[in-house]
């Protein structure tokens, strides 16, 4: 089983935190408008883990009102995304941030750092079962991208934000009165 290590403000909403995965520092383009809403939760480098990023993710998500194949989609990416810093790298602990935002959900993973160069996709052939990770990850988001923090990478992922309705309660017709 995951564990989830509790170190403010991680596990928590942080709306108006300025400073996310990265910094000051800009990961990635910039679409929309600023992050509204984040959420950040530290993992320990466990096989696990994906799937308690999963679940922490599908209902913060839920919790946003993000539709339901927003929410989907977001689940593959970071399970991706946390595997493969538990498979590539030494780390010990991933921190993983969700930024709701009005036009885009930003998924970054954080790993501690130990594997040389940047993620690609790789060319897998048709036997392996492993190594389409990153890209299910191309195919299925708006953009992504990898920047250095400190010993460690951000792999960061954009999907386009989709919200949820309230169902519409029964109008009463005029013959009801």
């Amino acid at each position: 089983m995951a564990s989830v290590i509790p170190s403010p403000p991680l596990g928590t909403d942080a709306a108006a935190v300025p400073q996310g995965l990265g910094g000051d520092t800009v990961v990635g383009p910039q679409r929309g408008a600023a992050a509204e809403r984040r959420f950040r939760f530290e993992l320990a480098a466990h096989p696990g883990s994906p799937a308690q990023a999963r679940r922490l993710t599908r209902a913060r998500l839920n919790g946003w009102s993000v539709c339901e194949d927003t929410c989907d989609t977001a689940a593959l990416v970071v399970s991706e995304l946390v595997t493969n810093a538990i498979v590539h790298t030494a780390s010990e602990h991933i921190v993983c941030e969700l930024r709701d935002g009005a036009e885009l959900v930003r998924i970054a993973v954080r790993d501690e750092g130990c594997a040389p160069g940047e993620p690609h996709p790789l060319a897998a052939r048709p036997e392996e079962e492993h190594g389409r990770g990153l890209l299910l990850v191309d195919a299925l988001c708006h953009a992504w991208g990898a920047q250095e923090q400190g010993a460690g990478l951000v792999v960061w992922a954009d999907l386009t934000r989709g919200v949820v309705f309230p169902s519409a309660a029964p109008v009463a017709s005029l013959s009801d009165s």
